[in-house]
């Protein structure tokens, strides 16, 4: 356990990048990203992508590495950072994982149950069937197959419930008896920090961020995706919304209040999700000496003692 990784989650727009990046560098370490919609190469803008400078200023890993064609979830980047940490503890004694998404943090933290690779057919067919038949041909599938997950699931959401038909389809197995939740052991220490800021001051930083996203270029962006619409990734905050403009079902500006509401309500979730378990002790992101004086007192590794650079 001489080797740690530190997690810096928090709600969108808190500073993560900045304040990583801040951090990395003291350590003279890297950075592993834990944002599930940055790893996607052909989206920047509505990703909040890192600038150039700022992946220049730190080596960064998991930013636009794989493809909206790919199909990746957090058990495939729980194997893909496993590895990675693997080759990265040789040069380093603390690597830094940068992100808003838990379940991804979760999965390298703890585990996550190994789901089977959903062959495309069996996608598609249940696609098909939400389509043609609407939201309640697969509750009474799940109903009928996978009870349990029938009763835990939240039934108004599309994607839970066709997710759970995908791993019964492709096994013959429930999806729920893939769901162990045993943790898993890792050979390396974790520290964890978050970052938070009063609402008033975090509800600025989204408004401002979704501005200048607009200003950035993210309408002409989304309309270039537009081939990749149904992917679950076009499906999330800044996307959907964007899409509805370029349908004509909304105006540009209220296409952007939109965004401006639903990162907020996402933001309030991502509070929720980091402060479930009390395992984040917050900062703001201006307590940056605070938390390496935290990293030190933790690991007992300080940037003079940690590698010799990047």
């Amino acid at each position: 356990m001489n080797k740690t990784l530190v997690v810096l989650g928090g709600p969108t727009a808190s500073g993560k990048t900045s304040v990583g990046i801040a951090l990395a560098k003291h350590y003279r370490s890297v950075i592993i990203s834990a944002d599930s919609r940055q790893v996607y190469k052909e989206t920047s803008i509505g990703t909040a992508v890192p600038t150039p400078e700022e992946l220049a200023a730190v080596p960064h890993y998991f930013i636009q590495t794989k493809s909206l064609r790919d199909y990746y979830n957090a058990s495939i980047y729980e194997h893909d950072v496993l590895q990675q940490l693997e080759v990265l503890f040789r040069k380093h004694d603390i690597v830094f994982m940068v992100g808003g998404t838990g379940l991804y943090i979760n999965a390298v933290c703890f585990g996550i149950d190994d789901l089977p690779t959903i062959d495309p057919a069996i996608r598609e067919d249940l696609a098909g069937l939400f389509i043609a038949r609407g939201i309640d041909a697969l509750r009474e599938e799940l109903k009928r197959t996978d009870p349990v997950t029938y009763a835990r699931v939240d039934l108004s959401n599309h994607f839970r419930i066709l997710k759970a038909l995908e791993v019964t389809r492709q096994t013959g197995r429930p999806y729920s008896s893939f769901l162990t939740h045993r943790k898993k052991e890792r050979n390396f220490a974790i520290t964890r920090l978050a970052l938070d800021l009063d609402r008033e001051e975090l509800y600025d930083r989204i408004n401002r961020r979704v501005d200048d996203m607009i200003d950035r270029g993210l309408v002409e962006e989304v309309s270039q995706l537009a081939h990749f619409r149904e992917k679950n990734a076009m499906k999330t905050v800044g996307y959907r919304e964007i899409f509805s403009y370029l349908d004509r079902a909304v105006t540009l500006e209220e296409a952007i209040d939109l965004i401006k509401r639903n990162t907020r309500k996402y933001a309030r979730k991502q509070l929720t999700w980091f402060r479930k378990d009390n395992l984040y002790p917050w900062f703001h992101p201006g307590q940056v000496e605070e938390m390496i004086a935290l990293i030190d007192s933790r690991t007992g590794i300080t940037a003079a003692g940690d590698g010799d650079g990047f």
